[in-house]
């Protein structure tokens, strides 16, 4: 049973397992299991030259940045489980009388268990998740003739216990939106595990 599973390795998704490892000396999150689904071959990365993010050399090829973020957070939080190579195909919700208790994330070759999911694959509309179709609404911010699509949500809650993150959020395709909003969800849920006490996560030299 995860704690929160994050489906999508591309900029949001590897952001937001990114701010919740660094949480994981806080006491309310020592004992979390994360994971993340680190699917990233059809991210919009895989063709990018990124020189307009910050932060980021200029020139840096995409498909590079994609496999170094892999690489940074297998070693700087080991404690994050990656799961590669495989593709998500549906979601089924276990209900009690009042709420969901938990998801099933049902992927190409395993069943997992969840508390949360964060969803941040991108906005093609080519969009197939069973348990999640009845979200998808057009695109806010890309051209009507790119027939991209977004779930509907309310800052980044799409329903309780499901984030949406990045360009499926709704957002701009840039990076440093896309890190952002990942970024955004992951103080949301150590805000949650916080008992909604607003929290954040940072690193000092001191």
């Amino acid at each position: 049973m995860f704690d929160v599973l994050l489906i999508g390795g591309g900029v949001s998704g590897m952001s937001c397992a990114l701010v919740l490892g660094s949480a994981k000396n806080k006491p309310f999150a020592t004992d979390k299991k994360i994971g993340i689904i680190a699917h990233q071959k059809n991210s919009n990365l895989q063709e990018a030259i990124i020189n307009n993010a910050y932060g980021i050399t200029p020139g840096k090829l995409g498909a590079d940045l994609l496999s170094e973020s892999i690489q940074h957070l297998s070693e700087t939080y080991p404690h994050i489980s990656q799961i590669p190579e495989e593709k998500v195909l549906k979601i089924e919700s276990k209900f009690t009388s009042s709420s969901c208790t938990e998801f099933s994330v049902i992927t190409n070759k395993n069943t997992y268990k969840t508390k949360t999911i964060v969803v941040g694959i991108g906005s093609a509309n080519t969009f197939d998740i069973e348990g999640l179709m009845n979200f998808l609404t057009p695109h806010q911010k890309a051209l009507p003739e790119k027939k991209r699509i977004q779930l509907k949500n309310t800052d980044h809650k799409v329903a309780e216990g499901i984030y949406v993150i990045g360009t499926l959020a709704g957002w701009r395709s840039q990076v440093a939106i896309a890190a952002g909003s990942g970024a955004a969800v992951a103080t949301d849920i150590l805000t949650l595990w916080n008992n909604g006490i607003q929290t954040h996560a940072h690193d000092s030299i001191r």
